[in-house]
C-alpha cells in the first residue's frame, strides 16, 4: 500500500508538505498546481511553488514531490512539463480534477472531462515531451455533469502512456459533497493496467480499509482527512501491518502547530503568516475540539510575535503527556 499527499490549492504548500511527510511516512506529495496558459512559465514560478526543487525535489523526510501542471493546451501543458522536469522534479502530475469556476471558466481542470479526446491529447503530449523515466500521473475525477464520459476519459489516459491514474471519486458537479463513489473506481481499474490510486472521502482508517475493499485499489492519496489529522497515514499505515496504532493528542498537535507558524513566518511576509496557521486550525478541529477553542483566540491575531505568545502560552499550559490509542 501507498499513501500520497493530494494537491489542494492554497492549503497544501512547501511548509505543509514539510509537516505532514514529518509527522507520517508518505509515498508522494504532489504541488499545488502550475496554471499555464499560451507561454512556456519561467523556472521561477515552478520553484515558487516547489521549492523543494532545489533539493532533489523531496521534502526534508524524503518524500518525492511531483509537479503538478493544469492547462487545456496539449503543446503548451507538454513545454511546461519538460521544463518542470528539466527542472529536477521527479514526477510530473496533470490536473484534470480542479472543479473552481475561475479555472474552468479558463479552460483547465475538471471542465476538459467534457472532452475525453482532449484530455487524451494533453496527457499524451506530455508524456511525449517529458523524459521516459520521469513519471507522468494524472488526477482526475469521474466527470463533468456524471461519469457517462469516465470510461473513454480512463482509455484515453491509459493509451497517452500516463504511469499512474488518481481517481477523485466524484464528478465535477458533486464538488466536494460526500459521498465519494469508489465503486465508480473499480472501472478504471478494469480498464487500466497501470496503478490506480483512489481519492476522495477517506477521514479515518476505517475509511481507508472501506475504501480499498470497494475501489480494489491497494494505493489512496490523502487529502482534507490528513489535515484533519496529520498521523492519518501513520495510523492508516500502522494498522494495515497489524501494528499497534497511536494517535497524536493535542499537546503533540500543539507542537506542530507551532512548528507551522515558524515555518511560515520563515517562507512568507509577515502580514500573511497568520493565515495559514488559522485555516489549518478549522481542518484540525474536525478532530481536535482543542483545535476549535484555540482557533477562536487566535482568529482576530495578525501580528508574528503576537501569534508565537499565544501558542507559547498554550504549550506551557499543556505539557506533553504522550499518544493515545487510534
Amino acid at each position: 500500500m501507498r499513501l500520497m499527499i493530494a494537491p489542494m490549492e492554497g492549503v497544501v504548500d512547501h511548509t505543509m508538505r514539510t509537516l505532514l511527510s514529518s509527522v507520517s511516512r508518505v509515498d508522494r506529495c504532489v504541488t499545488e498546481f502550475v496554471r499555464v496558459s499560451n507561454q512556456l512559465l519561467p523556472p521561477r514560478v515552478f520553484y515558487r511553488l516547489c521549492p523543494e526543487l532545489h533539493d532533489g525535489g523531496t521534502t526534508p523526510s524524503g518524500a518525492p514531490v511531483y509537479v503538478q501542471i493544469l492547462g487545456g493546451d496539449p503543446q503548451v501543458v507538454a513545454e511546461n512539463a519538460a521544463r518542470a522536469a528539466e527542472l529536477g522534479a521527479p514526477g510530473i502530475d496533470l490536473n484534470f480534477g480542479c472543479p473552481a469556476k475561475t479555472v474552468n471558466n479558463s479552460n483547465g481542470g475538471s471542465i476538459l472531462l467534457r472532452e475525453p479526446e482532449r484530455v487524451a491529447a494533453i496527457a499524451a503530449a506530455a508524456r511525449q515531451a517529458v523524459p521516459s523515466h520521469v513519471p507522468l500521473t494524472v488526477k482526475t475525477r469521474l466527470g463533468y455533469e456524471d461519469s457517462q464520459l469516465f470510461k473513454d476519459i480512463v482509455r484515453g489516459i491509459g493509451e497517452a502512456g500516463a504511469t499512474e491514474l488518481t481517481v477523485h471519486a466524484r464528478t465535477k458537479r458533486h464538488g466536494y459533497r460526500p459521498p465519494a463513489y469508489w465503486e465508480e473506481i473499480a472501472t478504471a481499474r478494469e480498464l487500466l493496467d497501470i496503478p490506480i490510486i483512489a481519492n476522495g472521502e477517506i477521514w479515518s482508517p476505517e475509511d481507508a480499509q472501506r475504501c480499498r475493499e470497494v475501489s480494489g485499489c491497494d494505493d489512496l492519496m490523502l487529502g482534507r482527512g490528513a489535515l484533519c489529522r496529520p498521523d492519518l497515514p501513520a495510523i492508516i499505515r500502522a494498522l494495515d501491518n497489524g501494528e499497534p496504532a497511536h494517535a497524536l493528542r493535542w499537546e503533540h498537535v500543539l507542537l506542530l502547530v507551532s512548528g507551522y507558524l515558524d515555518a511560515t513566518i520563515e517562507a512568507y511576509d509577515a502580514r500573511c503568516v497568520g493565515n495559514p496557521i488559522k485555516q489549518w486550525l478549522v481542518y484540525l478541529r474536525c478532530y481536535y475540539p482543542q483545535a476549535a477553542v484555540l482557533f477562536e483566540r487566535i482568529k482576530r491575531l495578525r501580528a508574528p510575535e503576537e501569534l508565537r505568545r499565544l501558542l507559547d502560552d498554550e504549550i506551557e499550559a499543556a505539557p506533553v503527556t504522550g499518544r493515545s490509542a487510534a
